[in-house]
């Protein structure tokens, strides 16, 4: 009889916890088992791991062989993420290798029939966790890239499992893989491409600065698109951890993870058919949705109404909280979703009501209905609302400007960043109720404010929302207090409001 262990991580959203693997080797009829919550695809181990400790001329003990995966609490699934640690296990325990220490180690990788190693889903936060173990992780050479992302994580790459008992044996050494790499700087389109629209790019702007929700109303080809498109290149560059939550997000799904992808803010733009659970998230295994695949970038809903009112509403959670919370009977997990959200509407069912240069054809009772396909309550969590007109058509035949305009808006949205961590530890759009009823305001603005409220009936939530965006206007034009002038344009941003 003989025991041992071998650690390796489980796939549980972003989380990767650590996973013991014990094999005990014990006289009787021939069988191996594995215990410990496995799901049927990690059961199939067995016969994988056989096969390639047969291949590459190891024994396979003829007793039984348990395999435990603990804690047993916790639900392993992922396919073969174990084949690698669970082989190592038998080949120690059997004593096939050397009886070498492997607590400083962690393992990840699937294996074929003939013991090559192939890469899985969700290596990322795996070798993240090893990292802040202090362990050094062995992942396959398909992984290697992604691995390399974490900068100051030891991992090791393999394409073999000889090559993995070569390194322990000490006849070759696995080589580590380089956490030096050269970014690509992303790669946006440029806000000068947009002709006209220039109360549409100061709110462009404004959004980026603090973080605020979008909402553009317009005629067909006003450019809504081009410019929601436009809004993640006026954003900072994502600092490395965040990048490296970006990247674990994506690489829970099938999306492969480029040097492209790196460091660049991801714009998602589901088409409307999508299903709630297309956009939050979930499944049998919960997997991300695309609220998450936006973290940290952006989310357009082109044609907002479009998307079925119970799809929409499950939006509201994740708008304010920033994750969203997938529940099934066994497990209960939570993904991130910080995004900013960007939606485009016409103003009717055929799209050209109050546009000077058509006729519109739908009756009130139509555009009414089509309006109210969004809840109030979705609405009052949207910061700006936007009337996007048809652009003059002189300017449709002016010659696009040379110069960067996004990089000249990027470096305000920046330095408007920079006040408001410094000032509060967050964007103004993620302000609670007591510190947004707190900020300084003048006299002037205050009685305007209470003016807005009566007339336009502000929601509680609509009046944290207007103090919030003149906040942010207040950043970009560096003053230490909200005045008369930047709540003005603060109300005039949410054109919704003033409707009767």
């Amino acid at each position: 009889m003989s025991l041992a262990t071998v650690y390796t991580r489980a796939s549980q959203g972003m989380l990767a916890p650590l996973v013991t693997v014990e094999v005990f080797l014990s006289g009787g009829l021939p069988k191996f088992s594995i215990v410990g919550l496995p799901e049927a695809a990690v059961k199939e181990s067995r016969d994988r791991v056989q096969s390639a400790l047969l291949s590459n001329r190891f024994r396979f003990p003829r007793g039984r062989v348990t395999v435990n995966l603990a804690p047993a609490d916790l639900p392993k699934e992922g396919g073969g993420r174990f084949d690698l640690s669970i082989a190592l296990g038998i080949l120690l325990a059997s004593k096939q290798m050397p009886s070498v220490s492997l607590e400083q180690y962690e393992f990840l990788g699937e294996l074929s029939l003939s013991g090559s190693l192939k890469g899985i889903h969700g290596c990322l936060p795996g070798v993240r966790e090893s990292r802040n173990a202090c362990r050094i992780c062995v992942v396959p050479k398909d992984n290697s890239h992604e691995a390399s992302l974490v900068t100051d994580a030891k991992t090791l790459a393999a394409g073999h499992l000889s090559e993995v008992v070569s390194h322990f044996v000490g006849e070759t050494k696995l080589p580590a893989v380089s956490s030096s790499q050269s970014v690509e700087k992303p790669d946006y389109p440029d806000l000068s491409e947009v002709q006209g629209q220039a109360t549409a790019k100061r709110a462009l702007e404004i959004a980026a600065a603090g973080g605020h929700s979008l909402l553009m109303i317009g005629s067909p080809g006003t450019g809504k698109t081009m410019l929601a498109s436009r809004l993640p290149g006026l954003l900072p560059e994502l600092s490395n951890e965040e990048a490296i939550e970006v990247a674990c997000v994506l690489s829970l799904t099938k999306n492969p993870l480029h040097q492209s992808n790196w460091k660049q803010r991801p714009f998602r733009a589901p088409h409307h058919p999508a299903s709630a659970v297309a956009l939050v998230g979930g499944g049998s295994y919960p997997k991300p949705g695309e609220v998450s695949l936006s973290h940290r970038g952006v989310l357009f809903l082109d044609e907002l109404p479009e998307f079925k009112r119970h799809v929409l509403e499950v939006l509201r959670e994740p708008m304010e909280s920033g994750s969203i919370t997938i529940s099934r009977a066994n497990q209960q997990l939570d993904f991130p979703a910080r995004f900013q959200l960007v939606a485009a509407m016409n103003p009717c069912p055929c799209g050209y009501a109050g546009d000077p240069a058509q006729d519109c054809h739908c009756s009130q009772d139509q555009v009414d209905r089509y309006t109210h396909k969004i809840s109030g309550p979705l609405l009052d969590r949207i910061d700006i609302h936007l009337n996007v007109p048809k652009p003059p058509v002189h300017l449709f035949r002016q010659e696009i400007a040379k110069e960067s305009q996004t990089q000249v808006v990027a470096k305000r949205v920046v330095a408007a960043r920079d006040k408001q961590h410094k000032r509060q530890q967050c964007l103004n759009a993620h302000l609670c109720h007591e510190h947004t009823v707190a900020l300084d305001m003048s006299e002037k603005a205050e009685r305007l404010l209470e003016k807005a409220m009566e007339k336009l009936l502000l929601s509680p939530r609509g009046h944290d929302r207007v103090l919030r965006l003149a906040r942010t206007i207040a950043d970009l034009t560096d003053d230490d207090a909200i005045t008369e002038t930047h709540l003005a344009e603060a109300i005039q941003l949410r054109c919704l409001d003033r409707r009767t």
